[in-house]
């Protein structure tokens, strides 16, 4: 093979490294994303540091899905929150904030939550909740209705979870996605 022909091959593998390699950061970026669990607000259906994948398309979401969602809900996300929460962009970045939680869908548009006797009503009907950790303790008596294009998330370990029993009801807007996968 000559010197030429031995360029043009390795330009030829390097286009289609680098083209492979912007398809895998558009797809990780606003297809499917990886987290890392972060702190035990989760258990025990979530521990510390597993690892979900994100399936970022498709924004209907129902009671008990697993999602992640961008805490910060008094700003507007973004295009570039998607490229900035990027792992490899926010590695590079070095981005430290941790404004993405993992929650669990609890209240969709319009629904009444009922917080009573440290006891959760969704529409008049109290929730079986098997997944929490343990029943929740000293929650005041409240009642909320999620606004229309919002959703209301609590975290499984209910007594230690900060969710939207502190921060409001989540537009839908901030919801990441839904996790599909946990490791």
């Amino acid at each position: 093979m000559t010197t030429s022909g031995i360029f043009k091959e390795l330009y030829g593998w390097i286009n289609s490294l680098f083209i492979a390699l912007i398809l895998a950061l558009v797809i990780n970026t606003f297809v499917l994303q990886t987290y890392e669990v972060r702190g035990e607000s989760m258990l025990p259906t979530l521990q510390n540091r597993d690892f979900t994948i994100v399936l970022k398309v498709g924004h209907n979401y129902d009671y008990g899905d697993i999602v992640v969602i961008d805490s910060r809900v008094n700003r507007e996300r973004t295009v570039m929150d998607e490229i900035m929460e990027n792992g490899l962009v926010a590695r590079l970045m070095g981005e430290t904030d941790h404004h993405l939680w993992i929650k669990r869908v609890i209240g969709k548009p319009n629904d009444k939550l009922e917080f009573k006797d440290n006891q959760l009503y969704r529409n008049g009907q109290k929730l079986e909740e098997p997944y929490i950790r343990e029943p929740m303790k000293d929650i005041p008596d409240r009642t909320i209705v999620v606004p229309e294009g919002h959703y209301f998330v609590m975290g499984d370990n209910r007594n230690f979870s900060n969710d939207s029993r502190y921060i409001g009801s989540i537009p839908a807007a901030h919801v990441v996605g839904k996790v599909i996968f946990t490791r």
